[in-house]
């Protein structure tokens, strides 16, 4: 069908043309704005994850200020990926039906007033809202920041600044780590909402200054689309509150998540049952349930998932041995320049045949920094990890950008009408498998921690010369303190079990990173098989192809004598 233009399209040459409808024209423009429109792009781009960034950088320090529980405060994370991931189900139709500017305009407007109102008020309730209101921003920051990287150079390195703009948004968590000491060091929490305002007010104040040139406006909402979005919301919703509160309240003994969990899977299945049957669906089920889809989207949840051996493994061992953001500023530096290095070498390296090789690269070396650091002890600091950190993100780094660059070409190819089925697929599998990651792992270090203390505190024999020494080693750091000895021997006793407790914890990381080693390692094996099985198909169906007929000359095609 030919889409029903709302406005007068403008005689665009070739080259100007919007990709899609929905997209920004690209005509020329000087030198000064190109870099401009690169600014607005690092600066929107950041807005959009910093405040998630910073709320999760900062979650132990948060719930203390606010009178929170743990329970409460996984709430904060949830409500951001709840909106985060839902939003693109009609975000982009919304931009083709509107245009990219109010779209900007609408995202950046309502969170930088939510952020302003939640400084006067600052209530759990206003919190959570506010984290929600991230993450719409998170978004549609995420669109128009790549939207605005690609305006920077011309067309022909649309690839290049594609990698880059999508990139641009995992900077916001090494950021947040680095300028969180100086935003809490007063000890109130409103520092942290007070810069997330401001840096939303700034990034709102550059889309409003420096307008995306406009594009093709088309009909594109119709009344169906808003049944399934007021299905799959909320069934994407609980799902997302079943990961992020699962390990916090535990799996087995909070019965209200596994209703979570069926209404779920009942309204997801009653959404999917009615855009199989409609004439123009909003998601593409057939094409969703092919193979090759399939392993996208298994493939775009495992990569998230090996990720999170960075965010919940490492940050978790150090929090765990006492380090805050102070300690871990230097580390999370690093974790910085891989990044940026990884994003670097994916654009510089970008080319269609080389989409397959980044991805594995990228597996490879997150694979690589899990086993790395698997032997971990309690007397290692952040920096002792700068290698395989730094490894680690070159491959978080790197892997975005490939990953979008497939599945945008998968989509392509089967139609326009296809590319919401593979935005709101990518949002999905990098939502749940972040979640999944941190709770998948937390369980595990959880029972491997219950395993090693339990067969740890099994050996503290009072009896054993070794033990009683140390337990007289632990009595005597209270002899100034405590004069009656019974009091002083529980004491010491207690200590001793809490350095117990610790060095189980370690251990349990340590499995955490090997698990995570050993995921990768079957990933890359996975994707290598898939990869040699792909090429053995094209040899043979290339070997076995019909030959064509010759066909018979005809008068005057053979050359006179």
């Amino acid at each position: 069908m030919m889409p029903q233009y709302l406005k007068p399209v403008p005689d665009w040459e070739e080259h100007e043309k919007p990709t899609l409808p929905g997209s920004a024209s690209m005509p020329w423009h000087p030198p000064h704005r190109r870099l401009a429109y690169a600014l607005v792009a690092l600066l929107v781009g950041i807005t959009g994850g910093l405040g998630n960034a910073l709320v999760s950088a900062n979650l132990p320090f948060l719930q203390g200020q606010l009178g929170l529980t743990p329970a409460q405060g996984s709430w904060l994370v949830a409500a951001y990926a709840m909106v985060n991931v839902t939003a693109n189900l009609l975000a982009f139709k919304f931009r083709q039906q509107y245009g990219i500017r109010l779209f900007a305009e609408i995202g950046l407007g309502l969170y930088a007033a939510l952020a302003v109102l939640h400084l006067f008020v600052g209530t759990f309730e206003t919190t959570v809202l506010m984290r929600a209101a991230s993450g719409f921003a998170g978004a549609a920051c995420s669109t128009l920041g790549t939207l605005y990287m690609l305006q920077s150079l011309p067309r022909k390195y649309t690839g290049n600044l594609l990698v880059i703009g999508v990139g641009i948004a995992q900077l916001a968590v090494p950021i947040a780590w680095l300028v969180s000491p100086g935003l809490v060091d007063t000890g109130q929490w409103h520092n942290l909402y007070l810069f997330e305002a401001g840096l939303a007010l700034c990034a709102f104040a550059a889309v409003v200054v420096l307008k995306l040139p406009p594009g093709a406006q088309i009909k594109a909402f119709e009344p169906l689309d808003f049944l399934t979005f007021a299905l799959l919301a909320p069934a994407v919703g609980l799902l997302v509150v079943v990961l992020a509160q699962g390990y916090t309240r535990w799996w087995l003994d909070t019965p209200w998540l596994g209703w979570a969990l069926v209404a779920s899977i009942a309204l997801s299945t009653t959404a999917f049952i009615i855009e199989h049957y409609r004439r123009n669906p909003l998601l593409q089920t057939r094409w969703l349930a092919s193979l090759p889809v399939i392993h996208f989207i298994i493939g775009a949840f495992l990569i998230r998932f090996l990720t999170t051996e960075q965010s919940y493994g490492v940050v978790g061992l150090m929090r765990t041995l006492g380090m805050g953001p102070d300690q871990m500023r230097p580390l999370f530096a690093v974790i910085l320049a891989g990044v940026i290095t990884g994003i670097a070498a994916s654009s510089l390296t970008f080319g269609p045949k080389r989409l397959i090789p980044q991805l594995l690269m990228a597996i490879l070396l997150l694979g690589s920094a899990a086993l790395l650091d698997q032997s971990r002890t309690s007397q290692d600091r952040p920096h002792d990890f700068f290698a395989s950190q730094f490894l680690a993100s070159v491959g978080a780094g790197m892997f975005m950008g490939p990953l979008i660059m497939l599945g945008i070409t998968q989509a392509l190819k089967q139609g326009v009408d296809h590319m919401i089925t593979f935005l709101v697929t990518l949002s999905i599998t990098q939502t749940l498998g972040g979640l999944a990651g941190s709770a998948v792992l937390g369980t595990y270090q959880l029972h491997r921690e219950q395993v090693y203390s339990g067969a740890l505190v099994s050996q503290l024999d009072p009896a054993d010369n070794v033990v009683a020494q140390r337990l007289k080693q632990q009595q005597q750091v209270y002899a100034r303190l405590i004069t009656d000895p019974v009091q002083r021997s529980a004491q010491g006793t207690a200590q001793l079990a809490q350095i117990t407790r610790r060095e189980a914890n370690v251990r349990a990381f340590n499995d955490v990173f090997a698990l995570s080693g050993r995921v990768a390692l079957v990933f890359l094996g996975w994707l290598l098989l898939l990869a040699v099985r792909t090429a053995v198909l094209k040899q043979w169906r290339k070997r076995h192809a019909p030959t064509p007929p010759l066909s018979a000359p005809t008068p005057g095609s053979v050359a006179p004598r």
